[in-house]
């Protein structure tokens, strides 16, 4: 037996990961978990793709090929998923925005009709006129906290006789029937 000892065994270096394969992964878990949506799936891809092109060009010295796929990947999905959700959202969303606007508008005619009512009640009890007899805006300014009202619908007013509901000129704007 030979008392030399054995040669040292090539020093193998073990190859780094690479940032931007970490960097595209984080992003693409985080476009889900957060629902960042393009905010983070465009770098997720972005990264993925610079990532594998860098990797593939270290010739072994760095690794991470399969979490630059999986950011890329992730990020892929993320942005067919936004694309897609975005104008459902959308579709769903507008309509009920001019919905919700419509009614408010409504309400608030109604409730211009009944102060119109109000200060027809007003004006024939306090100028002691009777029912039919027909008052003119100048007449109920007076009891109104405006002066005027204007419809938020831009319709028009008419404030028929005394004992007769104010009209609004757009459909739908009008005072509920007393019981």
């Amino acid at each position: 037996m030979s008392d030399t000892p054995p040669p040292p065994l090539p020093s193998s270096t073990t190859p780094q990961t690479d940032g931007l394969a970490i960097t595209s992964l984080v992003l693409g878990i985080a476009s889900f978990v957060f629902c960042l949506g393009p905010l983070s799936g465009i770098p997720a891809i972005i990264c993925g793709h610079k990532a594998r092109t860098k990797i593939g060009r270290s010739n072994g010295a760095l690794q991470g090929e399969g979490m630059g796929l999986a950011g890329l990947i992730l990020g892929y999905v993320n942005l067919g998923v936004s694309l897609f959700m975005i104008p459902l959202l959308l579709a769903i969303a507008i309509p009920n925005f001019v919905k919700a606007r419509t009614t408010a508008q409504k309400n608030v005619c109604i409730i211009n009709l009944r102060l119109i009512d109000g200060a027809k009640e007003q004006w024939s009890l306090e100028n002691k006129k009777s029912p039919g007899d027909l008052p003119t805006m100048t007449d109920l300014s007076p009891y109104l906290k405006n002066g005027s009202m204007q419809c938020p619908a831009a319709g028009r007013y008419t404030i028929n006789a005394v004992g007769t509901a104010p009209k609004c000129s757009v459909p739908g704007h009008e005072l509920p029937e007393k019981n």
